[in-house]
């Protein structure tokens, strides 16, 4: 394979070759909607990545982009642990560039971790049924470290009506009055759940420019006598992230909703929130156009969330395989 460049992101320049290396990679891998191009293109212009350092591009002879690769590296004062994304154009796979992409994954996440004096982990994911790509992460010496499940839901089907405990209210979140509290209440939430990293207000402020991104599906339940407070007092209690995503290369009446992020408070468990939250969610997912509801589960987790989503109609779609690899 004959590579003529490996260079840095460049920003808007380079989209129109990303989204045809992506096209390329969803055509033969069927990838769904697990990261989109608009998902992609998000992280990629986030102001917290290091673009000239943590991004990188392969190009051959004709300067066509084959091989893109990104270090996600959440902020941490013990360990960091990046996740490497990258894509590899169906016509060169097996020709050596997944390991060179590794390779540059390793000795990149190495130098951040000498100059913060931190142990390094780096993560990377596939699918199931990716065999040749499960080869070669086994022989670069990634191993198993957890599984994860797609489900999926006809919104054709009944959706039982969401049932709330007395004093709790449904709204959504309301521009930037709602940030601060809102990542109080997600880290409350998730602060026991396997590899958490706490949010910051600033990400979730970039978040809410995704041209994905609808108010309106971002639900939020309120306890009750917050209701009768003033607004600075209001107490976040759970949430429901939801957001439509259009089929690529499908009939365009046909529309995906994702369940993105669930969760209840610490302090406001085992009361039904959590259901209620998640039939709300489908039911603005329906109404907003969505065909089918889908949503990213650990399956390992502890929280019994799996449980919860086969209770009201979700059914595993997809496994997908969370490697790790000490560098």
């Amino acid at each position: 394979m004959n590579i003529l460049t490996t260079r840095s992101y460049k920003g808007e320049t380079d989209w129109c070759a990303i989204a045809n290396l992506i096209d390329a990679c969803e055509a033969v891998d069927r990838l769904g909607e697990e990261v989109s191009a608009s998902e992609l293109k998000l992280i990629l212009d986030c102001p917290k990545l290091d673009k000239a350092r943590d991004v990188q591009l392969w190009e051959d002879g004709n300067y066509r982009l084959i091989g893109l690769a990104l270090l996600d590296m959440p902020d941490s004062t013990d360990e960091i642990e990046a996740c490497l994304w990258f894509y590899v154009h169906p016509n060169v796979r097996d020709e050596g560039l997944e390991k060179d992409i590794i390779k540059w994954g390793e000795k990149r996440l190495a130098e951040v971790g000498k100059q913060g004096n931190l142990s390094t982990k780096l993560r990377t994911y596939s699918r199931e049924d990716k065999t040749d790509l499960m080869r070669i992460l086994e022989k670069q010496g990634f191993e198993v470290d957890r599984y994860f499940l797609t489900m999926a839901r006809s919104l054709a089907e009944p959706i039982p009506a969401p049932e709330f405990p007395a004093d709790f209210a449904l709204t959504h979140v309301s521009g930037e009055k709602d940030i601060q509290p809102w990542v109080e209440m997600f880290n409350q939430s998730f602060i026991d759940h396997w590899n958490h990293h706490d949010l910051t207000a600033e990400t979730v402020r970039y978040w809410m420019q995704d041209e994905n991104y609808q108010p309106e599906l971002d639900l939020i339940a309120v306890s009750g006598d917050s209701l009768r407070d003033s607004f600075a007092s209001r107490k976040f209690a759970a949430f429901c992230d939801c957001q439509i995503k259009q089929q690529k290369n499908s009939n365009s009446s046909t529309k995906d909703g994702w369940i993105e992020l669930l969760g209840t408070r610490r302090d406001y468990r085992k009361m039904g929130l959590g259901k209620a939250m998640l039939l709300a969610g489908l039911h603005k997912l329906k109404a907003a156009g969505a065909n089918t509801a889908k949503l990213s589960v650990d399956a390992d987790s502890l929280t019994g969330a799996t449980k919860l989503y086969k209770s009201v109609g979700f059914r595993p779609l997809e496994t997908w395989i969370e490697w790790a690899k000490t560098v």
